[in-house]
C-alpha cells in the first residue's frame, strides 16, 4: 500500500508539472495567435492529456510497474496509448474536421515526428550523460588504485 501511495504522489507531481507546462505553452501560442481567452473545455482537455500522458509515461518508463522490458518496447507501450488519447481528444473536441482524412494523417505524422525527435534527444542526452559518468567512474577507479599501491 505504501508503494502504491508513493507512486500516486509521484504521478500527481509529474502530471501537475506537465499540465503547468502545457498551459504555459498554450498561453504563449494563444497570445501569438491573438486570442484573449481560453475555453474551459480546452483546459479540461489539457488536464486529461497531461494526466493520461503522465500515467502512460510512468507505466512505460517507471521502475515500479514494468521491469526488465526492452527500451524499444517501453516506447511502444507509451506511444500507442498516448496517441490514442490525443486522437480521441482531437476527435471529441473537433480540433479539425472529423471527415478530413488528410488532417488526421497530418496529425499522426506530426505526432510521430515529435515523438521521434524527443526520442533522439533523450538518446543523445543519455549517451552524453553516460560518457560523463563513465569518465568520472574511470577517474575514481584510477585514484583508488593509486591509493591502494
Amino acid at each position: 500500500m505504501k508503494n502504491f501511495l508513493e507512486g500516486v504522489v509521484e504521478w500527481k507531481t509529474w502530471a501537475a508539472l506537465c499540465f503547468a507546462g502545457a498551459m504555459v505553452l498554450y498561453v504563449v501560442v494563444a497570445i501569438f495567435l491573438g486570442q484573449t481567452e481560453i475555453a474551459i473545455h480546452e483546459i479540461i482537455a489539457l488536464m486529461i492529456i497531461s494526466a493520461g500522458g503522465t500515467f502512460f509515461q510512468y507505466l512505460a518508463f517507471g521502475p515500479r510497474l514494468i521491469r526488465g522490458m526492452r527500451y524499444t518496447l517501453r516506447m511502444v507501450v507509451f506511444a500507442l496509448p498516448f496517441l490514442a488519447l490525443l486522437t480521441g481528444t482531437a476527435y471529441a473536441l473537433e480540433w479539425f474536421p472529423r471527415e478530413a482524412g488528410s488532417y488526421w494523417l497530418l496529425f499522426i505524422g506530426i505526432f510521430l515526428v515529435a515523438f521521434a525527435g524527443m526520442t533522439i534527444s533523450f538518446e543523445v542526452y543519455f549517451k552524453v550523460t553516460g560518457k560523463k559518468y563513465d569518465g568520472l567512474l574511470g577517474e575514481y577507479r584510477r585514484r583508488r588504485e593509486e591509493e591502494n599501491r
